[in-house]
């Protein structure tokens, strides 16, 4: 299959119509060139706030709610161009209020399928700035995603830098983290993170990004990152991993060719085989013997 990643710039819309033209364009173009997985980042749903007008988008709290209330016609037109195009999207994550798990918003991926099925997943681990000034909260468990182009996990930023969360997603063929990070630092927190998954689970990692500045919003004012999708250093694999990678902060798609056989084989017969043996960590993993050696 083939792999679509973004970089992804946020935008200021005075019409619904604007938001449309810009998604389909972008799932058009990641079509056009025979992409099966579209993937685009973390919070890049943060410019529907901006329908809203600036100050809204711009007030933490009531860019909440702005964003949440046009989920449900982001989630139609997404899942439309899904069907159209015959490919599989994860949209960007979004804030939504979701009255099943409390009275504050989670931070949620969807995941569109062609055939018409949609699939959620929320952030399990907030950063310092989700939970000490946004207020946004850990939502649902972990999905695993059975789709025609295989098991499909999705890590939302964070919670790719958490080994467990990988683990417990251990059987996913595709693991996918859209991210949003300020920094080149947090790019590269996110990015080790994706790949050091990769490596335990012997699966193929995807990461995206949101990328340039949104003055308008205090929350996604600054962003820094690109596409990237990785794999395990080692059999069928490139030695460091990379399968392809876009360049810093330069908007648009990044392309990899992938075959989740190529898994399966790794999995079974790799030089190493960390899937399999993760679980004789356990017993050699209690406290250490304290040697002293003055």
């Amino acid at each position: 299959m083939k792999i679509a990643t973004a970089a992804y710039p946020m935008d200021v819309f005075d019409t619904w119509s604007d938001y449309e033209a810009k998604i389909s364009d972008w799932v058009s173009e990641a079509a056009g060139q025979g992409a099966d997985l579209l993937v685009f980042p973390e919070y890049g749903a943060m410019e529907l706030a901006t329908l809203a007008g600036l100050d809204v988008a711009g007030d933490l709290e009531a860019s909440l709610g702005a964003v949440s209330e046009r989920i449900p016609d982001a989630d139609a037109l997404h899942l439309r161009l899904a069907q159209d195009h015959g490919v599989h999207i994860v949209a960007a994550s979004a804030p939504v209020f979701d009255p099943a798990l409390g009275p504050r918003p989670v931070n949620r991926a969807r995941l569109m399928t062609p055939s018409g099925t949609v699939g959620v997943q929320d952030k399990q681990i907030m950063t310092r700035f989700e939970r000490e000034e946004w207020g946004v909260v850990p939502g649902g468990p972990l999905r695993l995603f059975d789709t025609a182009l295989g098991r499909i996990a999705i890590l939302i930023c964070y919670d790719s830098e958490f080994p467990l969360l990988g683990r417990a997603l251990a059987s996913a063929d595709l693991l996918l983290v859209p991210s949003c990070t300020e920094k080149l630092a947090g790019y590269w927190r996110v990015r080790i993170g994706a790949m050091a998954r990769a490596l335990e689970s012997q699966c193929i990692s995807v990461m995206s990004s949101t990328t340039g500045d949104a003055p308008w919003s205090y929350a996604v004012d600054t962003n820094c990152g690109a596409g990237g999708v990785f794999g395990p250093p080692d059999t069928g694999f490139p030695p460091t991993g990379v399968l392809a990678e876009g360049e810093i902060d330069a908007p648009g798609w990044t392309y990899a060719e992938v075959d989740t056989a190529k898994v399966a084989h790794v999995r079974a017969d790799g030089v190493v085989l960390n899937r399999l043996h993760w679980d004789e960590q356990g017993p050699r993993a209690g406290a250490p013997q304290v040697v002293p050696l003055a």
